[in-house]
């Protein structure tokens, strides 16, 4: 049987048939003259291991229950009790939890406070540009949480035996030092940025793909980066968008997910709803489920319209989903240099090269097809702009792209009147080019 040894100092043998994969350190933001933050992704598989009690726990060496008994008191902190639970098509458990009783008010930052008022939105949003909230797996059945209860996807064991250390679960995990080159550590990016102007928003409109992720200790995401501070300790970020992350949900749907750190990934933030930070306000959207439809080669198109903004009154960071659905916000309590304003944003995909072959990944980005084959082959994103000081949207002064990896993904940019910025982007990971 083969047996480990987990960051919070535990010794864990795992369940026959339990196989490891290969523990990945690799940057997370890679750019031109910007940071590469580095995560560790270390997944664990298990047929066996569920939400049931474990056979002849007598029989267990006193680490291995500890362990268990670490994973449990953990989904305890995660998973609140629901007033009604939703079973989605694809497996996911679907909790509706009192509002007030999420996790984000469990942060001692926000201990008594409730879920605030709808803000201003930003002058020039696009009310044209609405989606239908019904985009996600779990909810096309038509079922739906009640009213004061927001939905929360169910972590199960299985989920934190995939990672290596149960305290950092759902965070993403540094090294000590800061990178600034765009080589090391298998993050390869296709994005797009601005800079050099104080930012309080970004929205952008984003092809929803099923791209391959070859193991599970690769990803596959596009998102939007919303990035104040210095590249060191104190670096701060929000992050929305969707992504394929086996490691991470046990499965290769695409997901809608967020993210924020005060940090630069040490020790505050995590994905979705994972730890106490983020407060939802939306009865409608699961951070984490799956979504439905996605576009498809040749054929139909979809994207998800995103919008990150500063709150003029009360200084808190909202997300907004299509063009009037708020799903909730980062409190600006959470931040140090985000408190104020965002000094960069970045736009674009990003995907992990473990290197387990001995030959590039053919984990894919976006489609899986590169820039160059435009419109129902490539994946994009369209209408990017961001908000001013004066809660404006504007659009993009000097938008600069860049691929760190342009032989395996790509990206190119351009501006019309119906898309306003935007740039094709993505790519099939190995192939003759890219060996």
């Amino acid at each position: 049987m083969t047996s480990m040894t987990f960051d919070d100092g535990i010794h864990f043998s795992p369940f026959p048939n339990m196989a490891f994969s290969l523990c990945l350190r690799s940057p997370i933001i890679s750019l031109l003259h910007f940071v590469l933050l580095v995560s560790t992704v270390c997944c664990v598989h298990s047929s066996q291991f569920g939400n049931h009690p474990v056979e002849n726990q007598t029989f267990w060496p006193k680490e291995e229950l500890r362990k268990l008994n670490a994973v449990r008191a953990r989904l305890r902190q995660i998973n609140k009790p629901p007033v009604k639970t939703i079973q989605s098509p694809d497996g996911d458990i679907i909790d509706c939890v009192l509002s007030y009783k999420q996790p984000a008010f469990d942060h001692p930052l926000l201990k008594g406070h409730k879920p605030l008022d709808p803000p201003e939105r930003p002058r020039g949003h696009n009310q044209m540009d609405y989606l239908n909230e019904n985009f996600q797996l779990w909810s096309l059945s038509g079922d739906s949480c009640p009213e004061g209860t927001i939905p929360i996807r169910r972590t199960r064991e299985e989920d934190i035996l995939r990672v290596q250390s149960v305290h950092r679960f759902g965070m993403k995990k540094t090294l000590n030092r800061v990178r600034r080159d765009t080589s090391g550590n298998g993050h390869e990016h296709a994005i797009g940025y601005v800079t050099g102007d104080k930012y309080y928003g970004a929205k952008a409109s984003i092809n929803v793909w099923a791209p391959m992720v070859e193991n599970p200790s690769e990803f596959s995401l596009s998102q939007i980066w919303v990035i104040s501070g210095s590249f060191g300790d104190d670096l701060n970020t929000i992050e929305a968008g969707w992504q394929v992350s086996p490691g991470l949900y046990g499965d290769r749907y695409p997901r809608f997910f967020t993210y924020w750190t005060t940090d630069a990934y040490q020790a505050t933030g995590c994905y979705n709803l994972l730890c106490s930070g983020f407060v939802q306000t939306n009865n409608k959207i699961a951070i984490g489920a799956a979504i439905s439809p996605t576009s498809s080669y040749n054929g139909g198109q979809f994207d998800i319209s995103l919008l990150i903004w500063k709150d003029p009154k009360h200084g808190n960071w909202w997300l907004e989903f299509g063009g009037g659905s708020l799903v909730g916000y980062w409190p600006s309590s959470l931040f140090s240099h985000l408190r104020d304003h965002a000094s960069m944003i970045h736009f674009g995909g990003e995907i992990v090269n473990s290197g387990i072959s001995g030959s590039h990944t053919s984990t894919q980005m976006g489609s899986g097809h590169f820039a160059e084959e435009g419109f129902g082959k490539a994946s994009y994103f369209r209408n990017m702009q961001v908000v001013d000081w004066d809660n404006n949207l504007i659009p993009l002064s000097d938008l600069k792209v860049l691929a760190d990896h342009p032989n395996c993904y790509h990206i190119q940019g351009g501006v019309n009147q119906a898309w306003g910025n935007y740039f094709y982007y993505g790519g099939p990971g190995r192939n003759v080019n890219c060996p």
